[in-house]
């Protein structure tokens, strides 16, 4: 095996390990929003718990990618690759953090009865899912044109974290006795809102990777 044929192995390898955090982080948003709704403590305890299984592997593939450019000296486009798969490794990590927080949430608000916002809560969480699936697709096939609708997307995710913010507000004025389960509706939908955040974070990865600068999405 040649030079760049090993090096074209290992970096083929850290994607794959890439593409498996990924899909890793992304069931974990899902089962804390599935628990969320059927206040299924289990399901939740059971995200907490896999979080280790997130974390340890953004730690080995950062350890892969570090080793890499220190034995391969890589330039140009290879070098940002590897920067790049570090970048939304971190990412993914952090999503899987959210998913955690979600299912801390979850495990506070118990089998209280979920107040009305959670309807755009779960849609939040559909177009934040699927903006991070797609933003892993596109990154893997270096397709800017599917990036490109990341940003978007994103912006109808913001809008829907306004609107339940505002509902939030106005529940807790009408029944402050539900002030607790108010607060913990708003943390869960701001980690819905980053998370989608991240997906355009990724979108941006991409462009810098295709074409060597860096682009703000989120404006």
């Amino acid at each position: 095996m040649s030079v760049r044929e090993k090096f074209d192995y290992e970096l083929h390898s850290a994607q794959e390990q890439l593409i498996t955090l990924s899909t890793m982080a992304i069931d974990a948003l899902d089962k804390s929003m599935k628990a969320l709704v059927a206040h299924d403590i289990d399901q939740a305890l059971q995200v907490i718990d896999n979080d280790t299984h997130i974390n340890r592997l953004e730690e080995e593939l950062n350890d892969q990618v570090i080793l890499l450019i220190a034995k391969q000296s890589p330039v140009a486009t290879d070098l940002r690759r590897l920067i790049v798969t570090i970048k939304v490794a971190s990412d993914m990590e952090r999503v899987g953090d959210y998913a955690v927080n979600i299912a801390k949430e979850t495990i506070r608000i118990g089998q209280q009865d979920l107040l009305e916002p959670i309807n755009k809560i779960q849609h939040m969480h559909e177009l934040a899912t699927s903006m991070l699936r797609q933003g892993i697709d596109a990154l893997i096939e270096e397709d800017v044109e599917k990036a490109k609708e990341i940003a978007d997307l994103d912006d109808e995710v913001d809008d829907l974290y306004g609107e339940v913010i505002r509902l939030l507000f106005q529940h807790s004025a009408k029944v402050p006795e539900q002030l607790s389960q108010v607060t913990q509706l708003a943390f869960i939908s701001r980690y819905m809102e980053r998370s989608a955040d991240y997906a355009t974070n990724i979108a941006e990865q991409l462009f810098y990777l295709v074409r060597g600068r860096h682009y703000d999405l989120n404006k």
